[in-house]
């Protein structure tokens, strides 16, 4: 996929003025009261940890009967509070009133969120809002893990003219999840950071747990991931918040989650250490170009296995075959200490690219003498 965006030189940098720690966002949920606001910011800012204040305006809820924001009144509660404690502030929009309103009310970043991000009309529309507006926009990964619409909405910013650019991680729907809220498939903002080189992007460890216990553990994999920030939802009395209040945290509570965390650093510091990392790689890269050889020569060995069904009329799939190559080979990697799961995932995809390769095989057209 072939993805044109561009970035700002240090984007974090010019407009949170950090650099070198990741970035947290934090917040409520949804803003509820002017002195719920307030109350949050003022605790979160005593920290020491919080680098923007988020709330959400207008809450895009599932039922008709939740609660679904207090509306444009909020834009001032937020950026009063943000400006008491001297922190800049972040909030979600939908559509062109809600960027009118936050340009109105000097919001100094806005994000995108998930189910605004499905929609290409709707993120268009906010685009043609945004053109000749110098402003941080974050954009969440859509419901569904589709990568195409995520960069899709991240183009269309950049075509507005968003130089300050940022993704936020949220985890992807998936039914009867009983781990997690929404599925963070970690594979699909690995492939986002590795199309769009620079491209900040955040976790949102609140909506991809969807609970208080599980905050931790997903913060501290995006950040072994070399993600540039958190966004972890915060309420100054999360039992009673009006909107997801089994995954916000106390401000103390997010205080400790973050002094939890172990903080890395993407690169080596030491000369020694990466000449010592780089020998690793080197071996690594050999053993690479060695299963590479051998996966072409086993795909060599596929194709006269296709000629072959294909000479004496038989089908592609060879049931049997499958389950004993299944079994063997989880059974060879369990006595290396190998991850079975791994190695039957593993084993999916090659089988799924050798009947492909037989497919070829067995449908090419009969070559006329």
């Amino acid at each position: 996929m072939h993805v044109k965006i561009e970035l700002q030189n240090d984007p974090l940098e010019s407009w949170i003025g950090k650099k070198g720690e990741p970035v947290i966002i934090s917040g409520p949920c949804s803003a509820e009261s002017p002195q719920q606001v307030l109350d949050t910011a003022q605790a979160l800012a005593s920290s020491g940890k919080v680098h923007l204040l988020r709330a959400g305006i207008w809450k895009p809820r599932t039922r008709p009967g939740s609660f679904q924001g207090v509306g444009t009144q909020g834009l001032s509660w937020l950026k009063a509070a943000g400006d008491a404690v001297g922190l800049p502030v972040i909030t979600e929009v939908a559509n062109a009133h809600h960027v009118e309103a936050c340009l109105e009310h000097r919001i100094d970043a806005l994000w995108i969120g998930a189910r605004t991000t499905v929609n290409p009309f709707s993120v268009q529309e906010i685009a043609d809002a945004l053109k000749g507006v110098s402003i941080p926009v974050l954009v969440k990964n859509p419901i569904n893990p589709d990568l195409a619409l995520w960069i899709g909405a991240l183009e269309r910013m950049d075509q507005a003219g968003i130089k300050h650019l940022g993704a936020i991680h949220r985890g992807f729907s998936s039914y009867n999840n009983r781990h997690y809220r929404n599925a963070p498939n970690w594979e699909i903002p690995i492939e986002l950071k590795t199309l769009v080189p620079g491209l900040p992007i955040f976790c949102d460890p609140s909506h991809i747990s969807g609970r208080r216990d599980g905050i931790h553990e997903v913060a501290q994999k995006a950040l072994d991931l070399d993600m540039e920030g958190l966004m972890i939802e915060s309420h100054i009395q999360p039992d009673a918040a009006l909107s997801d209040a089994q995954q916000q945290l106390a401000p103390d509570t997010l205080s400790q989650v973050l002094e939890s965390l172990q903080f890395r650093s993407s690169k080596p510091v030491d000369q020694q250490f990466d000449s010592q990392l780089e020998m690793f790689r080197s071996r690594i890269d050999e053993i690479d170009q060695l299963l590479v050889s051998k996966l072409a020569e086993r795909m060599g060995i596929v194709e006269e296995i296709g000629a072959y069904k294909h000479e004496n009329n038989l089908t592609i799939l060879q049931l049997e075959r499958w389950r004993e190559i299944l079994a063997t080979r989880t059974d060879w990697a369990s006595r290396q200490d190998l991850d079975t799961t791994f190695i039957r995932s593993l084993l999916k995809v090659i089988h799924e690219a050798s009947i492909a390769r037989q497919t070829q095989v067995m449908n090419r057209p009969p070559v006329n003498d």
